[in-house]
């Protein structure tokens, strides 16, 4: 009776060890729903097949080559660079007179 009585008053059991279970404890728990929340990251990543193909690097080559024929047709002689208007600059005033240009030029 004596000793339970003076465990009781012990400040280190009143206050340390339910600390250090707190510590203990939660670092497990925090590591289980850490792994829940990846698990369920790894399952909502499966991609779309057509996004996978695209992403899969043995099936670059394809697209790659579909991409080289869309722009082999491309006609780059033709082609000017045209500088979009300046924030103070009115666009529509702006557009018609790169439209005036381009008509002028062509």
């Amino acid at each position: 009776m004596l000793t339970f009585k003076a465990l009781q008053r012990n400040k280190t059991l009143k206050y340390g060890v339910p600390m250090l279970l707190l510590v203990v404890g939660g670092s497990f728990g925090l590591r289980e729903f850490t792994q829940i929340r990846y698990d369920a990251q790894k399952i909502m990543k499966k991609l779309d097949p057509t996004l996978e193909a695209k992403v899969n690097p043995q099936k670059q080559s394809v697209i790659l080559e579909e991409e080289y024929q869309k722009i082999k047709d491309v006609n780059l002689e033709e082609w000017r660079n045209i500088r979009g208007p300046r924030p103070w600059e009115d666009s529509k005033e702006y557009q018609e007179q790169q439209r005036s240009r381009q008509g002028k030029a062509a």
